[in-house]
Formats: C-alpha cells, structure tokens, sequence
C-alpha cells in the first residue's frame, strides 16, 4: 500500500511539474510605438519566465538598491561581447545592494536566418537556455519573445541596452555598457559610472548614452521575412545557411547532452 501511495506522489509531482512549466508561444503583435524609457520615470512592472524555470517581477528584486535591467539576447555577436562584462558587474556590486537581470525582448518569429551566420543559437526560449547554462551565467535571463509584454514599455533600441534604477526605481540611467564592444579592450565603465553615482544617491553625469549593437526584434518586423527571400542561384545559399544553422545547433545539443 505504501508502495502503491509513493507511485501516486511522484505521478503528482511529475503532472504538476509539467503544466507548470512555460511553453513558449511566440505571436504576431501589432506594430506600435516604443519609445526609450524616459530618465526619472517608474520602472515598469513585469512577470516573465526565464532559464532557470522561475517566473521573475520587481518584487522578486525589492532589496536591491539599484537594479540594473539589460536586454540582450542570444544571438547578437555584439551583445555576446558583453556577457562576460555583465557577469563581471553582478561579481562586483552584488555585496553593495545591486540586482542584475537580463531580459531578451526579441521575437523568435522575426529573426532572419541571415541575422544568424554568426551564432549557433537563435533567440527562442530553448536556445536561450542553452546559452544560459553554457555560459553560466550569473543573472537571471528572461523571455519576452511571446508578446513584447514589458519590452515595450522600457523601449530598448539595441542589443545590449541597460537601464538603471534606484531604490525607488527611477530611472537614472539608460544607454550602453561603455563604447568598445571587443572584449578585454573595455569593462562597462559607463554602466559602472551610473551604478557608482546612483548607490551614492548622485545624479548620473551623463545619464544617457547612444547604444549599438543588433536591433531589437519586435513582431511586427516579421513582414519583413518575404521581402528577404532570395531567387534564383541565390536562394541555393539561403537554404544552404539554413542548413548549416540547423547543423550547428543540433551538433551542440548533441555535444551538450553527452557531456552531461
């Protein structure tokens, strides 16, 4: 019986898991405005899935002193150049009150395979996660390729594109991390700058800076996808990159697997 009774938990268990878990369900949203957070405005709210199983909002940050809010994503070579830095900067500041959280606003949907001759990855939720624990990242990594729910409102430009916030979170800073993307020729100093002033309750020197790096990939743009294709003797090319993608994907997932 006691037997019979452990089987029925772990049944449970196994059910609950898995309606729980998030499935990915990126859509087409209708083109809108999304203009760049303004400096003194509130931080938005915000409750998104990310890699390591958990659903994250504000108030899972409500300790912080300053929480810092970069979108990044998977794909990008520029905003791979930073994810070392960023990993650096919740090393650095996570003893003095500083809360890191990276949020990838893109639509898988309307990423386009030449975008992806310099990745192995795409930027769906799975590869996402894949990214994630490859690089062992140190910061929560969130999803927002659904709906856009909270990119829209902070209006990223770029990828990377950090925003900083005080206690009361007020936007104090938005912009990049600094000016050199290759890595080792850099260290964040305009995001460390803005750190630095907002835990010594100073206005930031230069509250804004221009970003750079891969555009932000809302739904909408998936229009653009037809007007892409290529005909003729260069449509052999696309689908030969898209086989390679294919290929190198599934070489790392395989790779992946065995060495765990």
């Amino acid at each position: 019986m006691k037997i019979f009774i452990a089987i029925l938990l772990i049944i449970s268990h196994v059910m609950a898991t898995a309606q729980s878990k998030f499935v990915p369900n990126p859509q087409a949203v209708p083109k809108q405005a999304t203009p760049t957070l303004a400096i003194g405005a509130k931080a938005p709210d915000f409750n998104l899935p990310a890699t390591d199983g958990k659903h994250y909002s504000l108030k899972d940050f409500a300790s912080a002193k300053v929480l810092v809010v970069i979108f990044t994503c998977t794909h990008c070579p520029t905003a791979q150049a930073y994810e070392d830095r960023i990993k650096a900067i919740v090393n650095d500041y996570k003893s003095k009150g500083v809360a890191v959280v990276a949020i990838s606003p893109n639509s898988p949907i309307s990423v386009l395979l030449e975008e992806l001759g310099y990745t192995n990855l795409n930027d769906d939720f799975e590869n996402m996660a894949i990214r994630a624990k490859d690089k062992d990242f140190n910061f929560p990594y969130l999803y927002d390729g659904d709906t856009h729910s909270a990119s829209v409102h902070y209006g990223p430009v770029a990828t990377p594109h950090a925003f900083v916030f005080d206690k009361e979170r007020i936007l104090k800073y938005n912009g990049r991390l600094d000016a050199i993307e290759k890595p080792g020729q850099a260290n964040a100093e305009d995001l460390r700058a803005a750190i630095d002033a907002t835990l010594a309750g100073k206005e930031v020197a230069t509250p804004t800076t221009k970003t750079f790096g891969c555009s932000v990939k809302w739904a909408w743009n998936i229009e653009y996808k037809p007007k892409t294709r290529k005909t003729g003797s260069q449509d052999l090319s696309y689908w030969k990159n898209w086989i390679l993608k294919e290929l190198r994907n599934w070489c790392l997932t395989s790779l992946t697997s065995y060495a765990s």
